[in-house]
């Protein structure tokens, strides 16, 4: 299969990797860049860091006390902060209402959580644990730009009905392509396809247009390549 990949560059490269030792072709797409703020890290002492993207990695690099616990969405975001000289680190098993519960079980009450996080985020984390009493200060350490318009390349294929397959990781990268593939008049192509997303939260915009979807098993890229071969 052709599949359309429309994640950031570097994890673009890294899912086409994998598509290809499974057998597939990938064509990738970016809607969005992966930037950072160059803001500096809020002040303060923090009990423990929440990291729910491994696109936080090069801001774990500036924070000086390495001795504090990570609390990691899975095992990407948890690699990352390994590599950035980190120790104590709990992983969770995928999504933000798993690292709540990993944080509420693992932490004392009423602790002061640093999230690591990008401009564009949801309410979770952060929403259950601060009405679980906890302290979350939000450090908006890079954005997911988005990009003005499809590439020339993923237009034409989709076009020429040369896409068999499309895969998403994000909410806001699917109401992106949307809209990119609006402007490049390639909306009604790009609905005729069958979408691979990570989960329900992911695949709402889609089903609500009447797309094709399907969910991944578990909200991991396994899951997602599993559900794409099957």
């Amino acid at each position: 299969m052709r599949v359309l990949v429309t994640r950031a560059p570097d994890d673009a490269v890294r899912t086409a990797s994998r598509l290809v030792a499974r057998g597939h072709e990938a064509l990738i797409a970016s809607v969005t860049d992966i930037v950072l703020t160059d803001l500096p890290p809020p002040v303060g002492g923090w009990d423990a860091i929440l990291l729910t993207s491994a696109h936080a990695a090069p801001a774990l690099e500036t924070l000086a006390d390495r001795a504090v616990p990570v609390f990691a969405v899975g095992e990407r975001s948890a690699d990352a902060a390994r590599a950035s000289g980190f120790s104590d680190i709990r992983v969770a098993a995928g999504d933000a209402t798993a690292l709540a519960r990993l944080v509420q079980r693992d932490s004392p009450a009423g602790a002061a959580l640093l999230h690591v996080t990008g401009r564009h985020r949801k309410d979770e984390p952060a929403a259950s644990l601060t009405a679980a009493g906890f302290t979350v200060v939000a450090w908006e350490a890079y954005e997911a730009r988005a990009l003005d318009r499809l590439p020339v390349v993923a237009t034409q294929a989709l076009a020429a009905g040369r896409i068999d397959a499309a895969l998403h990781y994000s909410r806001r990268s699917v109401g992106l392509l949307l809209e990119l593939a609006g402007g490049a008049d390639v909306l009604s192509r790009l609905s005729a396809l069958p979408h691979f997303c990570l989960s329900d939260d992911v695949a709402e915009p889609l089903k609500s247009l009447g797309f094709q979807v399907r969910v991944a098993a578990a909200p991991d890229e396994g899951s997602l390549l599993a559900s794409l071969d099957d």
